[in-house]
């Protein structure tokens, strides 16, 4: 097997092996920010602040923004499609399946979720 073969998938394996491990806890993190309305799904396909939030909280969505937007262009490559694309059926699908009472911005302003 080539090095740089070797080296990649390597790689690869971390990667996927971090995010194994360390999404758990900021998704229990973020399930807290999403109950308590401090942070909101949005059409984009990403979470916005729906409050002013705290350090710790701004860099918890700037991570796992992150971390989706890597997901979505990973999305958008396999399906020879567009990221906007992408973007845009993974908020609607995020509104979706958010809880009743959730902040979502299906369009410009924040509303709660309906049942």
């Amino acid at each position: 097997m080539p090095m740089k073969l070797f080296c990649s998938l390597l790689i690869q394996f971390f990667i996927a092996f971090f995010l194994w491990t360390v999404q758990p806890v900021l998704a229990m993190d973020l399930q807290t920010a999403k109950e308590q309305g401090l942070v909101g799904e949005t059409a984009s396909g990403y979470l916005e602040a729906v409050q002013t939030l705290s350090p710790e909280l701004v860099r918890l969505v700037a991570t796992l923004n992150a971390n989706r937007q890597a997901e979505y262009r990973g999305i958008a490559a396999r399906n020879h499609t567009s990221l906007a694309e992408v973007e845009k059926l993974a908020g609607a699908r995020a509104m979706e399946k958010s809880s009743p009472g959730s902040s979502i911005k299906p369009a410009g302003t924040w509303q709660k979720k309906q049942n």
